[in-house]
């Protein structure tokens, strides 16, 4: 059996990346689904709920772009279904008219509370089968 080089080490551990992430997202969907959300949904709501912790707090757009791995158009698409289901309220930003806040809803913020530990309970599951394959002894 050929030995393998640290570019093909490399590139095996980061396909392995990669299909840790796209299983646990295909499981996230499921969990949420039934809740009438998905993977991406829930970032969202994690991170308003994370960022602005008190109901009335906002959040500049501008801030969630790039820690939710979607483009900023799909963001927004995205802000837009989450407003339009009464999850998230958006308003201009005064100081700077080009910037738009986000805001959880009463709904919104119920909503997160409640399927938070669904996806947390998936994560550590999927996290959990990770570490196990991980200190599996390869061939």
């Amino acid at each position: 059996m050929a030995v393998k080089t640290a570019d093909a080490r490399l590139e095996e551990r980061w396909r392995d990346i990669l299909a840790v992430h796209a299983r646990t997202m295909c499981e996230i969907d499921r969990a949420l689904h039934p809740h009438g959300l998905g993977a991406s949904d829930f970032e969202v709501l994690d991170i308003l709920a994370t960022e602005s912790p008190a109901p009335g707090e906002q959040c500049r757009v501008q801030n969630l772009v790039g820690r939710v791995h979607l483009s900023q158009s799909a963001l927004s698409r995205l802000i837009g279904r989450l407003e339009k289901d009464g999850l998230v309220e958006r308003s201009v930003c005064m100081e700077d008219r080009r910037g738009v806040w986000v805001a959880l809803t009463p709904k919104g913020r119920a909503l997160h509370e409640a399927v938070l530990p669904l996806q947390r309970a998936v994560l550590e599951r999927m996290l959990a089968e990770q570490d196990a394959g991980a200190t599996t002894p390869q061939p």
